[in-house]
């Protein structure tokens, strides 16, 4: 069983920054697997927002946060981020990060194994 663990979000005003982060209680998972940020608004379906290769060279990105948000990730400390820069309310919803099946960077929901229980992300206008 792997556990990931989110932490950093908060409530913040429109134009204001967060960094989100993720922690697996197992090496083998960050190391080997692509990772993932998805988040689900209030009546929404959960949805892509980025992804990253196994070893950081490639990402996806949802294409409204392009340009604002930046996914990183640090496999020494099995760890993976979130910079959210020029926040807006529409991003607004429970983030949660993902461990994937696959060592590449994929949007796929249905290609991710292992969930966190998810940071809330509230942006005021």
């Amino acid at each position: 069983q792997v556990t990931l663990v989110e932490s950093g979000g908060g409530l913040v005003q429109t134009g204001n920054s967060l960094n989100l982060s993720c922690v697996a209680s197992r090496r083998n998972i960050f190391s080997n697997n692509g990772l993932g940020w998805f988040r689900q608004a209030p009546g929404k379906e959960r949805e892509f927002v980025a992804a990253i290769g196994w070893n950081g060279y490639t990402t996806q990105y949802l294409d409204s946060v392009k340009g604002r948000f930046t996914i990183s990730r640090d496999n020494a400390k099995n760890m993976v981020y979130l910079q959210m820069n020029n926040l807006n309310p529409e991003d607004t919803g429970v983030y949660y990060c993902a461990a994937s099946r696959s060592a590449t960077a994929t949007g796929r929901k249905d290609m991710y194994r292992y969930w966190g229980q998810g940071t809330q992300v509230t942006v005021a206008s």
